[in-house]
């Protein structure tokens, strides 16, 4: 390929996947993946944070030095096109843990392109049970809502007691895959339409 074409060449989509908990195979870390794998078909970029990526300092707004571990957060951030969270529904709510991790997007507070400003952000909540699945989708999307993001129309809800995802007894669901992927599908939807206006 001649070298100067590649300047006019629109680099693939960055999708950042942040979500499980700090259990490696948790069962919203492996949505996320499923997620970021669809993802990544569609031709995008991705970078997982998940399990001991989360395991960050509680936020506190006066330090302003960072860990390596957060500074590589917060640059994920910035580049992002588009976001895919995932969380489980910890008393019917985000976990306090994947909660701090969001609150690091107060270091683009001062960015010309503020917080997940104008940025695709897909949302998945994983839960032993339908009561706090509901409450929690609709306070992931709050928060991503207050971080000028854009949550796609599509969330997924996963009820994993029926191990949605296999297990040794039994195969993954379809609907369950074909829900993580739908969620991807939008936010690469969605973040080409944001990167064109």
């Amino acid at each position: 390929m001649n070298p100067s074409l590649k300047l006019f060449m629109t680099p693939p989509l960055f999708i950042v996947g942040l979500g499980g908990t700090l259990r490696d195979g948790s069962s919203s870390e492996q949505a996320l993946k499923i997620a970021l794998a669809h993802a990544a078909s569609l031709g995008c970029d991705t970078q997982l944070f998940a399990g001991p990526d989360l395991l960050l300092d509680h936020y506190d707004p006066r330090r302003t030095d960072r860990s390596p571990a957060e500074a590589a957060w917060v640059a994920a951030m910035r580049r992002a096109d588009g976001f895919i969270v995932s969380t489980p529904a910890y008393h019917g709510a985000v976990s306090g843990l994947l909660k701090n991790v969001i609150d690091y997007a107060e270091d683009l507070s001062a960015d010309e392109r503020v917080y997940w400003s104008g940025k695709a952000v897909g949302c998945m909540v994983c839960a032993y049970g339908a009561q706090a699945m509901g409450t929690t989708l609709s306070s992931l999307r709050d928060i991503v809502h207050t971080l000028r993001g854009w949550p796609t129309p599509y969330g997924a809800t996963l009820n994993v007691s029926h191990y949605p995802f296999g297990s040794a007894d039994s195969a993954p669901d379809p609907a369950a895959i074909q829900a993580c992927q739908t969620v991807a599908e939008e936010v690469v939807q969605f973040a080409k339409a944001f990167r064109q206006t």
